[in-house]
């Protein structure tokens, strides 16, 4: 346990993730609210305690890949996954939806994706040259997922769409490196969501507002090791593992008012 004095000298979780925000203000989203995002940080991390365990630098590189991207970790915009002794950052696919909308070069009006199942009603083809899409799903339908389709919704009018059966949806899964995943073993449906619509997002051009964005989105797409191999590992890893204490009143509460 640290000293008295180890812990009067540590700064507040809250001091240690604004500061970090201020050193890259530049390439941060020109919209981004620094204030909610240290806000909602602290209150993801008093509901998530276990998350504390990972140490502070961790949990920070995972939280700061958010800012980047603009996307709100308690709103469920993305996710900081715990895999061994490491800590992964994971784009959710309403993420994917923000990020699409507000990059994409062609003004976007909606995009979306479903999970579609036996006994559900789901068409798509060419119709005078237009792409068109029915959908009419089971009220409550538990039967078994047979695929995933995903549009996106153009204010010119145009669309496109995506469609993935289950067998396509399960060979992205295997060839994926986190295939064994907490995400994909417990979140399957959300999985499949987020692949058709990553699929879908292919192509539509974006451009983000800095190199920094680029690089994260293009890097954070799969979990790139697998948890077998990071339990493998766990025990020759020491590197900043020692939890330490969120504080619970933010400094910067009054910056949202």
């Amino acid at each position: 346990m640290a000293n008295k004095n180890e812990v009067a000298t540590q700064k507040s979780f809250s001091v240690a993730l604004t500061e970090k925000l201020d050193s890259v203000s530049e390439a941060l989203p020109k919209d981004f609210n620094k204030a909610r995002f240290v806000q909602n940080a602290l209150s993801l991390m008093n509901d998530n305690p276990d998350l504390a365990k990972f140490g502070r630098e961790q949990v920070l590189a995972g939280l700061m890949k958010g800012a980047y991207l603009g996307l709100d970790f308690y709103s469920k915009e993305c996710y900081l996954i715990p895999y061994g002794s490491k800590l992964n950052y994971q784009t959710d696919y309403r993420g994917e939806m923000k990020l699409a909308k507000k990059y994409s070069i062609r003004p976007i009006k909606n995009i979306y994706s479903e999970i579609v199942r036996e006994g559900d009603g789901f068409d798509t083809g060419v119709q005078n040259n237009q792409r068109y899409v029915n959908f009419h799903p089971l009220p409550f339908n538990s039967g078994k997922v047979i695929g995933a389709f995903a549009v996106v919704e153009y204010e010119d009018g145009g669309i496109g769409v995506e469609t993935m059966s289950v067998a396509e949806l399960e060979t992205t899964r295997k060839k994926s490196k986190a295939s064994n995943s907490m995400a994909w073993k417990e979140f399957t449906t959300m999985m499949y969501r987020k692949t058709v619509i990553r699929r879908l997002c292919k192509y539509i051009e974006r451009d983000f507002e800095s190199a920094e964005q680029l690089s994260i989105y293009d890097s954070e797409m799969e979990i790139e090791t697998d948890v077998r191999e990071i339990a493998k590992q766990e025990i020759e890893e020491n590197a900043n593992t020692e939890p330490f204490v969120i504080d619970t009143e933010a400094e910067v509460v009054s910056d949202l008012m």
